[in-house]
């Protein structure tokens, strides 16, 4: 049985680009050092649009061009990259705020005994990090899942405490950071 550290959108627009935010710098060494001393399988999801993304639901209610494939932005934060070429993982682009297959892979895991827990962290709390975890429970009810709130940031302070506050609410525990 093994326990996944899932990593959600540690990119640059999210940190210190087009939506990045002092929260999600601050938040950065924790999880760095998080991911470096994690001893099992790192799952990341990286959130990917297209040229076309002001134009899609997505850009009409947040209309700020982010994490557009293969620009700057795009890219995990370069210390994260640096950190995870010596270190065994698999990477979910997504178009939107969850991603299925990203869920169905865990859930399969789980159901094949292989996997016993997988612990979160990453940005935004409040919109990716929850909207994944949302999904995965609701794939794979009996699986254990936490959050680091040490390793993520919202939107704003307020929306990253109401995100823990719902996740509390829906059975998904606040892991001490370490």
């Amino acid at each position: 049985m093994k326990k996944v550290l899932a990593v959600i959108d540690v990119q640059q627009d999210f940190v210190t680009g087009a939506l990045g935010t002092l929260e999600a710098q601050q938040a950065m060494p924790a999880l760095i050092k998080k991911v470096r001393e994690f001893d099992g399988e790192i799952v990341l999801t990286m959130d990917t649009h297209g040229a076309d993304y002001l134009s899609t639901q997505e850009g009409r209610h947040l209309p700020v061009a982010h994490c557009i494939e293969n620009s700057a932005g795009w890219k995990l934060m370069p210390e994260l990259d640096a950190v995870l070429k010596d270190k065994p993982h698999r990477i979910f682009r997504k178009p939107t705020f969850g991603s299925l297959p990203f869920g169905e892979y865990l859930a399969d895991k789980f159901n094949a005994g292989e996997l016993e827990s997988v612990e979160f962290v990453g940005f935004c709390t409040d919109i990716c990090v929850v909207s994944n975890i949302l999904l995965l429970k609701a794939l794979v009810p009996e699986l254990p899942i936490s959050i680091d709130p040490a390793c993520c940031a919202g939107v704003s302070p307020e929306r990253h405490q109401a995100a823990l506050e719902v996740l509390a609410s829906c059975q998904i525990g606040a892991q001490a950071h370490t």
